[in-house]
């Protein structure tokens, strides 16, 4: 939802807003702003949609207003420029630049910048782009999104809390130094290869834009960041501004504040983009099943920090890995309390700290913040309203607010619920999920075979075509690959039977359990068919039912086979299926004799009670034909089939 600063005073004020036609700008309706907003929030209360964009504060800081207004932005709403052009985003992991000392190396900071900065110039010439339009734009205004990640886990390192003032000071004296030293870097850049195509035209809203990024510098309290950062970053608006004045600058816009959910994992950073942690604690799914818990890894740092010793340290993290909390923690001060906050949890930081610091930041970022506002799930719509009211004041250019469980799924959940129909004794069991930030692909994950693996080779004839097929094994035992070889290499049938057994390769390793394919397979009836030289499997319907039969008298279970009426030569002979027992049934007192070995062996197997063990085998008839008389599905009778509704055979009586 995107509001003008007109449609905001109107809400504020509680006065009418008029509704225009798209094209023309007749008025078609008049409304209550209030009750507009109220819908807006009621919205996002109950699905965290929409999320809102102010109109006005963005194109206040556009640099490029002659060339065309903002209209839009990329989905998570952290790029903000012309129609129809891109932005090269890259991050810093800026607890990189925290020293053992608890000083922030400012020159490996500003190096760092610079290198970034002219690799991502260097990329807007050498890019492809998915229209013309795009790359032209891209190319003649050369926008370059420079942002950073783990903004929350250097606060923490410092034992700042998230929300203090302190915290906000010392976060927009770094956002400012980056933009401020990359502008400077485009500018000599500029004196060296040109300004960008779109700045002749631009000039005036460019050198405005950063006139109003270097006031913003110079308001920062003094008192509240370390001199030194603060020094750098008013220096390099003067640097970026005069030099601007004289040469232009290379890129249009400098940095952006991105998610950065997918490369903070690579950058191992404990927390993502501007955000603060999620939590103290996470719960990791493993592939092989089962969880593991991870401890923040800034939260040694910080207590090392605040004058903790290292057996108090120890005690503590123990503490909050048991309970996922530092809230009752040995040791811990209750003013330390806050430096430990996160979004989720029962030590949460408010949501206005949330706001806060967007504020504290935007000012120095050329385009805006992808960020969320948490919020709990007890808020009122009146609190979401205040939020984006709030959100509008301080100048940030778009907000997105999520309320706690306010969609029927999310990544994560700090809240104890119990498990509704869990089968599990222990009640209110929990589950928290890592959160993956940008976006959740629900998808099998495949399995790959070791690189040294045991295999085994079976050789089959069916009818007067011979072949050879090979199992590769998991270290389990369990079938993970086939290779199937038959009749002449070369010839259609052997590409065929490549390609088939390619994909129930890659079904095995991506979790599709074999008993489906033996369902799906065996009972398939194509040429060649007929006799084999297997003695288990003496007629087969065609290669795929030949396969599959084999695979599964080698693989399932024969209570399984029983079930798919798959046995053996031997099993087909025997009174019972291996693994199926017959019944039995004893009786107390001495009305039948029984002579003693009888008795010795059966009280191997049973208790002195009175015991029935029937078992039931189910079998299908999968590979059954269809009656040629009446179409009735056949049932097997020995090796034949025959039809329940007409009494037709298939020809062996």
């Amino acid at each position: 939802m995107r509001v003008t600063d007109e449609f905001m005073q109107a809400v504020v004020d509680d006065t009418d807003w008029h509704l225009r036609a798209v094209h023309g700008g007749e008025i078609v309706k008049t409304i209550r702003a209030r009750d507009l907003m109220r819908q807006i929030s009621q919205a996002t209360w109950e699905c965290a949609d929409p999320g809102m964009q102010f109109d006005t504060t963005i194109n206040h800081w556009h640099t490029a207003t002659n060339t065309g207004r903002i209209n839009g932005s990329n989905p998570c709403s952290e790029y903000m420029h012309i129609d129809n052009s891109a932005c090269n985003l890259a991050s810093i992991n800026l607890l990189r630049y925290l020293g053992e000392d608890g000083v922030f190396d400012i020159e490996a900071y500003k190096h760092t910048i610079e290198i970034m900065f002219t690799a991502q110039e260097i990329l807007v010439g050498n890019a492809d782009y998915p229209t013309v339009p795009i790359g032209d734009n891209s190319r003649k205004f050369r926008q370059l999104g420079l942002g950073y990640a783990n903004l929350g886990a250097l606060l923490m390192a410092l034992g700042l809390p998230y929300d203090s003032d302190e915290g906000r000071a010392l976060a927009g004296a770094i956002t400012s130094l980056m933009t401020g030293h990359a502008y400077a870097t485009s500018a000599r850049t500029a004196s060296r290869m040109g300004p960008f195509a779109g700045f002749a035209e631009n000039a005036e809203h460019m050198l405005r834009v950063l006139g109003q990024h270097r006031a913003a510098a110079a308001s920062i309290d003094e008192e509240l960041v370390p001199p030194a950062l603060l020094s750098a970053a008013q220096q390099s608006w003067d640097t970026a501004c005069e030099l601007a004045a004289e040469v232009g600058v290379r890129n249009s816009q400098a940095s952006v504040l991105a998610p950065t959910g997918t490369i903070g994992l690579m950058m191992d950073c404990d927390t993502t983009g501007v955000e603060p942690d999620l939590g103290l604690v996470k719960m990791k799914k493993l592939v092989g099943g089962g969880t593991m818990s991870i401890v923040n890894q800034t939260i040694p740092r910080a207590l090392t920090k605040l004058g903790y010793t290292d057996a108090q340290m120890d005690e503590i993290v123990a503490y909050i890995n048991e309970n996922m909390s530092i809230l009752g923690a040995p040791h811990i001060k209750a003013e330390h309390i806050p430096v430990f906050a996160c979004s989720m949890g029962d030590n949460i930081i408010h949501y206005t700290g949330h706001i806060r610091m967007m504020g504290a930041v935007q000012p120095f970022i050329s385009g805006a913040i992808s960020k969320t506002v948490n919020m709990p799930e007890d808020v009122s719509v009146e609190e979401v309203e205040k939020i984006h009211i709030e959100a509008w004041q301080l100048g940030i250019k778009a907000v997105a607010i999520y309320r706690d469980n306010c969609k029927v799924a999310q990544p994560l959940s700090a809240s104890k619920k119990d498990v509704e129909g869990a089968d599990d004794p222990i009640a209110g069991a929990v589950e928290v999920i890592e959160r993956v930030v940008e976006k959740i692909v629900y998808q099998p994950i495949r399995q790959k075979l070791p690189r040294t693996r045991v295999s085994r080779t079976f050789e089959f004839r069916v009818a007067d075509c011979k072949g050879f097929v090979t199992v590769g094994q998991y270290e389990d035992g369990r079938p993970g690959e086939i290779f199937v070889r038959v009749s002449k290499q070369g010839s259609t049938l052997a590409g065929i039977m490549d390609a088939f057994a390619i994909s129930v390769s890659h079904g095995l390793q991506y979790g599709v359990p074999l008993r489906s394919f033996i369902e799906a397979f065996t009972g398939m009836r194509f040429e060649p068919a007929g006799m084999t030289d297997d003695p288990d499997i003496r007629i087969a319907n065609s290669l795929m039912d030949y396969l599959f039969r084999r695979m599964a008298i080698e693989y399932l279970s024969p209570q399984e086979r029983a079930e798919l009426n798959i046995l053996t030569t031997s099993e087909r002979m025997q009174p019972t299926l291996p693994g199926v027992d017959e019944g039995i049934e004893t009786r107390q007192g001495s009305e039948m004799p029984v002579d003693p070995p009888s008795i010795e062996s059966v009280s191997t197997l049973l208790t002195d009670t009175q015991t029935t063990m029937v078992r039931e085998v189910k079998t299908t008839n999968h590979d059954a034909p269809m009656c040629m008389q009446c179409g009735v599905t056949m049932q097997r009778a020995g090796s034949c089939h025959a039809c329940p509704s007409c009494g037709t055979t298939s020809g062996c009586s």
